[in-house]
C-alpha cells in the first residue's frame, strides 16, 4: 500500500496568509497616512526548491533593510529616508512614502534557517528560502505484515 505524503498545515498556513493579507491592506490606508510608516509590496511564489520572496524597495538603502527570521515567521524591516537636499514646501506633489516599514509572513518551512539568503538589486529585496529535503520521492511504500 502506497500513501501519499501531505502537510496537513500547508492549507492552514495558506488560509493564515491570506487572512493576514486582507487585514493588512484594509489597514493599510491608517498606516500611510501618518507620514512616517509605509508597507512595501511583496510577492510570495515557490519553485521547485526554494520559497520566493521579492519586495520592492526603492529608494531603499541595502544598509537600512534588516531580515531575520525566528521559528517560522520571517520579519522584513526599514526604512526609506527622506531626501535631505529638498525640502517639504518645495513639492508640488509627493505621492511616495517615506519613514520605517515593517512586514512579517508565516513561512511553511524553516528547516535550515542558516542556508536563506537574501540580495538587492534595482530596488528589488529577493529572499530565497530553501526547501527541506524530503525522505525519498512524494510516497512512502509501508510494508503490511
Amino acid at each position: 500500500m502506497a500513501l501519499k505524503k501531505k502537510d496537513p498545515f500547508k492549507d492552514l498556513l495558506f488560509l493564515q496568509e491570506r487572512m493576514s493579507r486582507i487585514f493588512d491592506e484594509t489597514l493599510l490606508k491608517y498606516k500611510t497616512s501618518g507620514g512616517n510608516h509605509w508597507y512595501p509590496p511583496v510577492d510570495i511564489y515557490e519553485t521547485e526548491d526554494f520559497l520566493v520572496l521579492k519586495a520592492e524597495l526603492p529608494g531603499v538603502e541595502s544598509e537600512s533593510v534588516s531580515v531575520e527570521v525566528s521559528e517560522n515567521t520571517l520579519s522584513l524591516k526599514g526604512e526609506r529616508k527622506f531626501e535631505k537636499n529638498l525640502k517639504e514646501e518645495n513639492y508640488f506633489r509627493m505621492e511616495r512614502f517615506y519613514g520605517t516599514f515593517q512586514r512579517a509572513f508565516s513561512l511553511p518551512y524553516t528547516e535550515d534557517s542558516k542556508d536563506i539568503k537574501a540580495s538587492f538589486q534595482d530596488g528589488i529585496l529577493k529572499i530565497t528560502v530553501p526547501k527541506p529535503k524530503e525522505a525519498g520521492p512524494g510516497n512512502i511504500r509501508i510494508k503490511v505484515q
